[in-house]
């Protein structure tokens, strides 16, 4: 008989998502998560790992952020990209976006980096990946969390409409095929990682051009204060 997984996923996100866990690559994704757990740390915590699902229920996104990998630094990662729990000092490419944030728009550099709030207001912080092995980036990509994440935001450009996708970076530039640009919002700058924030990433403007769709379309904006 065929495994069926359920897991802890907000139920809105479970109904659109619910023919993946039953599919051969999310099966084997489960068993290779189990063993990995047999002989190392992985991050972020089991009841962690769909956080972004879960603070953004699929029909209150108004906002798509796209990470790749969770950080593999212990106590880092708590399912949501480029966010950390609180008492956790702020990554360098945080600090680049909080920088950004304050040029933008003027808001005060926030004195912690969890993003929580954000995702409350409908912004999906979602890593193409959505586990790693403590202390090794890229440890668990090619092996179904892409497929499971791409499937994601296929739905919300299939499903939702006038939702703003800010892709960062290469790596989520390549979603790009994913999004229908005559519905949606599609806003591209470098990654701002220190390697390349200065490249184009700060100066992008993200921010307010995400608030003033949102607004064009009746929405409300993003209080991006933390």
């Amino acid at each position: 008989m065929k495994q069926v997984i359920h897991p802890k996923i907000n139920e809105s996100w479970y109904k659109v998502l619910a023919p993946e866990f039953e599919k051969d690559y999310f099966i084997q994704l489960k068993q290779f998560l189990v063993e990995e757990k047999k002989h190392y740390a992985i991050y972020p915590p089991g009841s962690m790992i769909f956080n972004a699902f879960n603070f953004t229920p699929f029909d209150e996104v108004k906002v798509v952020l796209l990470g790749q990998d969770p950080y593999h630094g212990a106590g880092q990662a708590h399912g949501l990209c480029f966010s950390v729990a609180e008492g956790v000092k702020p990554p360098p490419s945080l600090v680049n976006i909080f920088k950004e944030l304050n040029d933008d728009l003027g808001v005060p550099i926030p004195s912690h980096g969890n993003l929580e709030k954000w995702a409350r207001q409908g912004v999906l912080l979602l890593n193409a990946t959505l586990t790693v092995r403590a202390n090794q980036a890229g440890s668990h990509q090619q092996k179904g969390w892409e497929q499971f994440t791409d499937t994601a935001i296929k739905s919300l450009s299939d499903l939702r409409y006038g939702l703003v996708f800010i892709l960062w970076g290469n790596y989520a530039q390549a979603k790009e095929t994913l999004i229908d640009s005559s519905k949606h919002l599609i806003l591209k700058a470098p990654h701002p990682s220190p390697f390349s924030a200065n490249r184009g990433f700060f100066g992008c403007k993200h921010f307010s051009k995400t608030n003033k769709f949102l607004a064009e379309k009746g929405k409300e904006p993003i209080d991006w204060s933390l």
